[in-house]
């Protein structure tokens, strides 16, 4: 037996926090409706704008069809998150976040995304062979460069921190975490929008600290590396589609790199910064892996919930990466903190016996 679904008016936010939106009135889409999440995607197909749609879906029993008929939803009735009169009145977006066209940066990336792949492999073949050719050479300084490369890229985290942290506090005061981990909005909201755009792309240039290491000829641990490729690939399919959770994962990241590049940049321009800070940092790093790890797992446990846009290679792939993060930060903590610090007690005790 089907059954009718009708979403008017005062149901608009409700069904744009489940779907990233409909483009204009006169698509109609029709698909496969085998489940939830097919149905889900196919809805996420349709490219998102400003302006969100409601719609009217009638769904037939498992293995039916679903046609899904989008309606104007007018201009001012859907904020994401929350209530739409509060949300607009705390999140205020600036000229150039509201005219991004993040329509247009998802198609890109539809169309695109094996260039991490390339960015990836040219990043692994420029540290083999950048450091051969370093091998015989004296070390560049490059205090300079690096001061001012850390400080661009710290005020960049500041700022993207901010703008999507602050969406992510106002999802989670009005709407609860439930929605704050499931939500997709997101990626086409006006006050995140270009930062969940500039987040990704950020993965490219920050390939760049390694160029510093080479040259520098300080030691390239795996950590590294490793860290800097799987980001990447990661990064950038989970912006291509839109999966639940970018919000944490994004302003995370953005936090902890906000805090970490000041540090380097404060380095590198000769300041003397306390040791505990570097532990700081490794720590912040640890808890973000759990907290990524955690948030993988809730997302599978909610991967049914019509709200709960999961993809299953993503969310293998999510936890992998940072379940890997979370043992190779805590050996790395373990290393220069823990047993590099007792080192110099050891060997004393050893030369007094």
């Amino acid at each position: 037996m089907s059954r009718l679904i009708v979403i008017g008016r005062e149901r608009c936010r409700d069904f744009a926090q489940s779907h990233t939106g409909l483009v204009s009135f006169d698509f109609i889409q029709t698909c496969a409706d085998r489940s939830a999440y097919d149905r889900e995607r196919a809805l996420r197909s349709l490219s998102s704008r400003d302006t969100l749609m409601s719609y009217s879906a009638q769904s037939e029993q498992e293995g039916g069809a679903a046609v899904i008929t989008a309606l104007h939803c007018p201009a001012g009735s859907f904020s994401p998150g929350g209530d739409s009169t509060n949300m607009n009145a705390t999140l205020h977006a600036f000229d150039f976040e509201r005219q991004f066209d993040d329509r247009a940066a998802n198609e890109w990336f539809q169309e695109n995304c094996g260039l991490a792949f390339v960015f990836s492999g040219t990043y692994a073949a420029g540290i083999y062979f950048g450091s051969v050719f370093m091998k015989d050479r004296q070390k560049c300084d490059l205090r300079t460069p690096l001061m001012l490369w850390s400080l661009c890229l710290a005020v960049f985290s500041v700022i993207g921190a901010m703008r999507t942290s602050w969406y992510v506090i106002n999802i989670l005061s009005s709407d609860g975490f439930h929605q704050s981990v499931c939500d997709t909005a997101f990626f086409g909201a006006p006050v995140s929008k270009f930062w969940a755009f500039a987040f990704t792309l950020s993965k490219v240039p920050e390939l760049g600290d390694t160029v510093f290491i080479v040259l520098r000829k300080q030691r390239l641990i795996f950590l590294h590396w490793y860290h800097h490729i799987t980001v990447l690939l990661y990064t950038w399919y989970s912006y291509r589609d839109r999966v639940a959770g970018g919000g944490w994962f994004m302003s995370m990241n953005y936090t902890v790199h906000a805090i970490m590049y000041s540090y380097y940049a404060a380095k590198a321009g000769g300041l003397r910064v306390p040791r505990p800070v570097a532990v700081l940092i490794t720590m912040l790093q640890i808890v973000q892996m759990i907290v990524g790890f955690s948030l993988m797992g809730l997302v599978y446990i909610w991967r049914d919930d019509v709200h709960c846009v999961a993809n299953q290679n993503n969310l293998m792939c999510g936890s992998l990466m940072y379940l890997s993060y979370l043992l190779l930060f805590s050996s790395f903590f373990y290393q220069s903190y823990i047993r590099g610090a007792a080192g110099p007690d050891v060997k004393m005790r050893k030369k007094r016996e």
